[in-house]
Formats: C-alpha cells, sequence, structure tokens
C-alpha cells in the first residue's frame, strides 16, 4: 500500500472519529467519550498527512514541520492546562483566528504556488477558474474569521468595550463589502492578479472586525458559535486548495454544526441570526440606569438562606457568569450535597446562553462532580419552578429577567428565560446592583419574594455551608 492509499485510508477513519466526537458531545454522560473520539481523530489525521508530505519534501523541510508540530503541542498542552474556565470563551474565539490565519495563507500560498513567480498561470481552462474562485473565498472567509475571532477575544477578556460599534449606516457597510466582494471574486476568476487578492484580504479583514465590533455583549454567545462556523467553512476552503479530503470533511463538520449552534443561540435568545449581525443589544454592563422606578430591593444574610434551605422541600438553583467569575461551583456542588442529604429534592435550570459560551455552566457543574441528572435545561426545569420552595440564582441576570416576558419595550422583550420569580422564594446572589452583561435593569431583584445576597458568590455559599 502507498503512503498517499493509507492517508486515504487513514483520513476515512479519522473521519469517522470525528463524527463520533460531535456525536459524543451532544450529552454530558459521553462528552468525555466525544472529546478522547476527537483527539483521535486528529492525531491520526496528523500523522498521516505527516507520511505523505515526508515523500515530497527535504529532511530539513520534515524537520522543520515536526518542530512546528511539536512547539504548537506543548503551547495547546500549556494553554489547556493553566486556562481558568472564566477564561475559556476568549481562548476558543483566539484559537478560531488561527483558523482564519490558516486559510489565508493557504489561500495565498496557492494563488503564488500556480500563478508562479511570472504570472503565469499553470493551469488552464475551466480549472484555472475553479482554483481562482477557491483562492479567492477561501481567503475572504479565513480573513472574516481571522480578524473578527480576534475582535471577540478582545471584548470577550474585557480588552476593549463589550458595546456594539455603532457606525452610521452600518448594515450597509457590510452589505456593501459583501457586494464588492462578489465583483472582485468575478474578476479575479476572470483574471487572477495579485492587486484584486490583496484588495479582497483587505475588504475582509475590515469587514471581519466590523461584523463582531458592531455586535453587542449580549449575543457575545452566538458570535462564539458563529466564528465556530466561519472557522470550520474555512477549513473546508483549505482543503478544496490542498486537495485534502479530510480537511474539507471536518471543515464542512464544523462549520455546519457551529451554523446550527447559532441557531439554536439565536432562538434561546429570540434573536434572528441577521438581527445579531446587525449589533445592537448588549452594552457593557454597568450601574443601573433605567428610569423606571422599580422600588426597593431587600437584602438577606447568609444565616436567614440557610434557614430557608433548611425548611425547603424543592431547590433549584440558576447559575450563570457570576458563578464563574467567583469559581463557586465547588461550594454549589457542596451544598448541592449537603441538601439532597437533608432529604431535599435539589435541581440546577440551566439557560442555553448562560455564561459567555454554550454549555459553560454545564462544564463548570461537570467539573465539580454535580450528578448529571440533576442538571436540566430551560424547557425541562421552566414548568417545575412555580412549586419550587427556593430558587438560588447564582450570578445569572440576563437569563432570569422578567422584563423580557412582561415588557414589550425591553431590549430583550421575547427572549425566553427562566421563570424563577413564579417560585415561593427567590435568593439572587450578586456582587452588587449593577445590571447585566446586556446593560439592562432587572426588576427580579425588587420583587417581594425576592432577596438580594451581596459578595462574592462562593464565600457567601461556603457561609451558607456553615451555618447549615
Amino acid at each position: 500500500m502507498t503512503a498517499v492509499s493509507a492517508a486515504s485510508a487513514a483520513y476515512i477513519v479519522a473521519g469517522l472519529l470525528f463524527i463520533l466526537s460531535l456525536a459524543g458531545l451532544s450529552k454530558h454522560e459521553t462528552a468525555k467519550a466525544g472529546n478522547a473520539y476527537g483527539i483521535a481523530g486528529m492525531a491520526l489525521a496528523l500523522a498521516a498527512t505527516v507520511g505523505v508530505v515526508a515523500e515530497d519534501i527535504s529532511a530539513i523541510g520534515l524537520t522543520l514541520l515536526v518542530v512546528a508540530v511539536v512547539v504548537g503541542a506543548a503551547i495547546g498542552i500549556w494553554r489547556a492546562r493553566v486556562v481558568e474556565m472564566t477564561g475559556m470563551p476568549e481562548l476558543i474565539a483566539l484559537l478560531h483566528s488561527f483558523v482564519g490565519l490558516a486559510a489565508v495563507l493557504v489561500g495565498w500560498n496557492g494563488y503564488l504556488s500556480v500563478e508562479g513567480a511570472d504570472g503565469g498561470s499553470s493551469l488552464t481552462g475551466a480549472e484555472a477558474g475553479i482554483h481562482s474562485g477557491e483562492v479567492v473565498i477561501g481567503v475572504f472567509i479565513g480573513a472574516v474569521t481571522f480578524t473578527g475571532s480576534i475582535v471577540a477575544f478582545l471584548k470577550l477578556s474585557a480588552r476593549i468595550k463589550s458595546n456594539p460599534l455603532m457606525l452610521p449606516g452600518r448594515n450597509w457597510l457590510n452589505l456593501g463589502a459583501l457586494a464588492l466582494f462578489a465583483v472582485l471574486t468575478v474578476v479575479f476568476v476572470v483574471e487572477p492578479n495579485l492587486l484584486v487578492l490583496s484588495v479582497v484580504t483587505a475588504l475582509a479583514l475590515a469587514l471581519g472586525w466590523h461584523l463582531v465590533a458592531s455586535i453587542g455583549g449580549g449575543d457575545m454567545p452566538v458570535v462564539v458559535s458563529m466564528l465556530n462556523s466561519y472557522s470550520g467553512w474555512a477549513a473546508a476552503a483549505s482543503g478544496f486548495l490542498l486537495g485534502n479530503d479530510l480537511l474539507i470533511i471536518t471543515g464542512a463538520l464544523v462549520g455546519s454544526s457551529g451554523a446550527y449552534l447559532s441557531y439554536i443561540m439565536c432562538k434561546a435568545m429570540n434573536r434572528s441570526f441577521l438581527s445579531v449581525i446587525a449589533g445592537g443589544f448588549g452594552n457593557e454592563g454597568g450601574a443601573a440606569s433605567s428610569d423606571v422606578d422599580y422600588g426597593e430591593h431587600t437584602e438577606i444574610g447568609a444565616d436567614e438562606v440557610a434557614e430557608l434551605l433548611r425548611d425547603a422541600e424543592t431547590v433549584v438553583i440558576t447559575p450563570g457568569y457570576g458563578m464563574a467569575v467567583a469559581q463557586a461551583q465547588g461550594a454549589v456542588a457542596d451544598l448541592t450535597r449537603k441538601l439532597a442529604d437533608r432529604g431535599v429534592d435539589v435541581r440546577f435550570g440551566i439557560h442555553p446562553v448562560a455564561g459567555r459560551l454554550p454549555g459553560h455552566m454545564n462544564v463548570l457543574l461537570a467539573e465539580a462532580k454535580v450528578p448529571y441528572d440533576v442538571v436540566l435545561e430551560m424547557d425541562e426545569i421552566n414548568d417545575d419552578l412555580a412549586a419550587t420552595s427556593v430558587v438560588l440564582v447564582i450570578g445569572a441576570n440576563d437569563t432570569v429577567n422578567p422584563a423580557a416576558a412582561e415588557d414589550p419595550s425591553s431590549p430583550i422583550a421575547g427572549m425566553p428565560v427562566l421563570r424563577v420569580w413564579e417560585a415561593e422564594r427567590v435568593v439572587v446572589f450578586k456582587r452588587s446592583m449593577n445590571t447585566g452583561y446586556a446593560g439592562v435593569q432587572n426588576p427580579l431583584f425588587f420583587r417581594e419574594n425576592s432577596r438580594m445576597l451581596f459578595g462574592d458568590a462562593r464565600e457567601r455559599v461556603e457561609d451558607i455551608l456553615r451555618a447549615l
């Protein structure tokens, strides 16, 4: 068996492993196995690719390739070991930028290798046109992904403000950029040249930056999944240029799953994908600035919360990004076990966009060894909240905001939320009365059955544990 045919067989196996990985990652119970399938598939694909390339490059080239793989693996392992769960969203956004940059470099290399130093193409007829189309589309998608991911990283890591950039006629700017790209693509296919490719690259870099800069912080979960999809299509475009079937398959899997995840996120926020792209909601959270007078909030102490929990029959915990920031998941897991030992029915309600990343809360709770069967999605828990004794809102804000259901003028009107206010008692863990990431005031804080427990979430949960 030749190296090429062996690699083709390895690619088929790797592709199947990637499909098994996606299937495994769809459930808590099989997520660890799904991750292992993905690792195995990537290791096999990488080994097969190096084996094929080794036949066509010099010893120096092979050495450089191996060094690049080792250095990249070392950096990846290091970052995976040191990153906090609160830093995972921005790390993922940054990793998406690498995929986009790789697609741009592959596209430029594909153009230069075919056109040659003298500007004469080594391809003719329809084959040349198809190749030119692959180059310009791959470069465009990759460049949009690259700068868009960089901006998402800067927003998620709070290096720049999360407010949406509101340029005059910003939607027309985006549409104009897409129209210009379509024209330049036709020009490049008809007459490939360095100037047109340079303009397309610059246009795509600017569009990627503007697209994500125009999206507010409240839509960041959708942005992460959207960029995931973009990175997949960028990888698929690179696969066409390199003639690598596995890269096409993998890119299509990532692109389509990311697009579907974006759809789920948009549905969970009652937003259309186009409205997210247009930006507009998600000003940076700050102090309560609404003109509406909701009355006064009522504070509560940890001892009083412990008393409520002692008398409770059912407890639902709805976590949010605040739990991640405080690293309170371990203490919350201890509280869950202690209450369960006392005969209290304890469950979790997870909103699809809780945190800064789809599945963010699920990963945190799994890390803290919370049983999978008590972690329920919003649709599974919402109808039970009215019969719940106590709801603990730990670091959540926009996902439990009654304004979404009751105030048609609210920026988040129509967004499906956890109806925690229907419970007998609600205790909200917050550092202050500041608004959430979407910058929208929450009337829940002022309800008669709501109490505010201020401070670091982990410390307050530990205080409750001591009181119990």
